[in-house]
């Protein structure tokens, strides 16, 4: 997996997100002081949801042979009793029987981010001396 590296701009909360070679930006909304110049970072957790659901659907479906057309997946986040609570709904296009519609609602459960956002999570977190040294001191959160 290739590292995200974050930089942070002039402005408050807007960031440079570099992933290999692709460059996108962070932000909050200008509700949240930002300049809504890119999503916000809970944002990023719903889109990776999204995406690997959809991923994991279609290439089910294409391994099996079954006539799904399309998928379209939403995710919502919203903070809720001390949790941060996502809701998933995926839309299945195609002329599928419902044993194959359940089965790829078995597999949107399966997706690889889903496995890790619900698995344990152990953060562990380093200051550096500039952008290519070691490790200088370490704290780990769970």
């Amino acid at each position: 997996m290739r590292t995200a590296t974050v930089t942070s701009t002039h402005d408050t909360f807007r960031q440079t997100v570099r992933v290999g070679r692709h460059v996108l930006v962070a932000d909050e909304e200008v509700a949240a002081g930002g300049g809504d110049a890119g999503i916000a970072p809970h944002e990023w957790i719903l889109a990776g949801l999204g995406a690997c659901t959809s991923m994991t659907i279609k290439m089910y479906a294409v391994r099996k042979g079954w006539p799904l057309d399309s998928v379209q997946v939403k995710v919502a986040g919203d903070h809720r009793d001390g949790a941060f609570v996502l809701t998933r709904s995926v839309l299945l296009r195609g002329e599928l029987t419902e044993e194959q519609r359940e089965r790829l609602l078995e597999i949107a459960n399966k997706c690889p981010v889903h496995r890790s956002l619900t698995g344990p999570i152990r953060i562990e977190t380093a200051l550096t001396d500039d952008e290519t040294s070691a490790s200088v001191g370490s704290r780990q959160t769970e």
